[in-house]
């Protein structure tokens, strides 16, 4: 039931974490603690306390006195008081923060409330609890169809099994109350064991079920956030966020929890801005607040009438104008206060990766006059030898056929001279 990568101890249970319990394996991984008085030994005279933290299914825990003294470590399973019978839990954590744990959530060691560690869990008890816990999915299935066909506006979240199999714990959350009395009766009948219903909240059921949040990480509940504040939309506000309950909302259909994060440090900054709802009184006319940057610390301002330009100035520079107009003193216009922020429009881009270009490893891309040229070359390839089939050359002439040639034409030039003059007489005659 401990992490894969941590040390075991005998029979098979685990002996604890190596790493404190933030190696963020299975086990390790919810809702841990990181004990940073571990390396630190007590001063001469000072006994060890004797409570401890016990971690059970989806967050759940529990404060316990260790009233036998047992040596108990991180990550040891074991068995704990419970009405009725007993519980099984792992060890979350032990000495000292556990006595700062109780004392910031105001719970008083000698109460009621804090039971007892009976032992650490023998192998017939994580057997038994084992078992348990492989009943827990097909329960849950069948707990719905039981209550969709009681027509009860009520969802089963989860389902928990006490250690020892006496008890099962139904998580549900519902709009309106719901009177479940028949659907206890129906489920003592069907799942033969003693049957508890709690209801809890929207952020609970998150925290219970866990997730992956809008910004990629594990659901915050689900992982390290104990407390559940209430988050309103002035938070917002504050942060300068449109009031989109899409965007805002998380998996539990409530605010999200990170929007009270960084809020303190938004109003600490706003205090050195004027209210918004202040207006500028200058010769020019009346400037109404538009838009704020709160990192840059500027405002946009714009006289009424001329909606549509802004003039930006500073917010040193707006509480002056304020100061002076509570003196009934008017500036002569926004403009000079806004010519002394006129930035450089002209963006200067750096290589932040060096010498080395993004595109080193990509193949080289081909320009279009280079296809073009290759394309006419395969062209006029093509053409050659189109017309080189239609018309074969020529043999070549050798030493022969020259003087062959030759002498023919002696011969005919010798013809051509005898009939010339025949054809003189015949003209002659005519």
């Amino acid at each position: 039931m401990g992490c894969s990568s941590c040390s075991s101890g005998k029979d098979g249970q685990p002996k604890g974490c190596k790493n404190n319990g933030t190696c963020g394996t299975d086990g390790c991984n919810k809702l841990t603690v990181f004990d940073w008085l571990s390396n630190m030994s007590l001063p001469g005279g000072v006994a060890p306390f004797h409570c401890v933290e016990v971690r059970f299914k989806n967050g759940r825990k529990s404060f316990f006195k260790n009233t036998e003294n047992l040596s108990l470590s991180i990550g040891d399973i074991v068995a704990t008081e419970a009405s009725p019978g007993h519980d099984v839990g792992i060890i979350s954590l032990t000495g000292e923060l556990v006595r700062i744990q109780m004392k910031k959530k105001k719970v008083d060691v000698d109460s009621e409330d804090v039971k007892k560690v009976y032992r650490k869990a023998s192998q017939k008890d994580i057997d038994i609890w084992q078992k348990a816990r492989d009943r827990e999915k097909g329960i849950q299935v069948r707990s719905r169809e039981i209550a969709i066909r009681l027509k009860l506006q009520m969802k089963i979240s989860d389902i928990e099994f006490q250690g020892d199999g006496s008890k099962c714990t139904f998580y549900y959350t519902a709009e309106e109350r719901v009177d479940f009395r028949q659907l206890i009766k129906e489920f003592a009948q069907e799942f033969s064991t003693r049957i508890e219903m709690r209801q809890i909240g929207f952020r609970q059921e998150a925290a219970r079920l866990g997730g992956i949040g809008s910004c990629g990480r594990e659901l915050c509940c689900s992982t390290w956030l104990t407390d559940f504040r209430s988050v309103n939309t002035s938070a917002a506000r504050y942060q300068q966020l449109s009031l989109n309950p899409q965007k805002l909302a998380g998996q539990c259909g409530k605010l999200k929890c990170c929007l009270n994060y960084e809020l303190d440090a938004y109003i600490d900054a706003l205090k050195e801005f004027p209210k918004t709802e202040v207006k500028l009184q200058t010769e020019k006319g009346t400037a109404v607040c538009q838009k704020i940057d709160i990192f840059k610390g500027y405002l946009w301002y714009a006289y009424e009438g001329e909606w549509m330009n802004w003039h930006k100035i500073s917010a040193d520079h707006a509480n002056e104008i304020i100061e002076a107009n509570k003196k009934n003193e008017k500036v002569l216009g926004l403009e000079e206060f806004a010519s002394e922020l006129l930035e450089d429009t002209k963006a200067d881009f750096e290589n932040v990766v060096g010498q080395d270009s993004l595109t080193r490893f990509d193949q080289p891309k081909r320009s279009k006059r280079r296809r073009n040229k290759n394309r006419n070359r395969n062209k006029k390839k093509v053409a050659v030898e189109q017309n080189s089939k239609s018309n074969p050359p020529k043999p070549k002439e050798t030493a022969s056929n020259k003087n062959n040639k030759s002498s023919n034409k002696k011969k005919n030039n010798q013809r051509n001279r005898k009939r010339k003059p025949q054809q003189r007489k015949n003209n002659d005659k005519s």
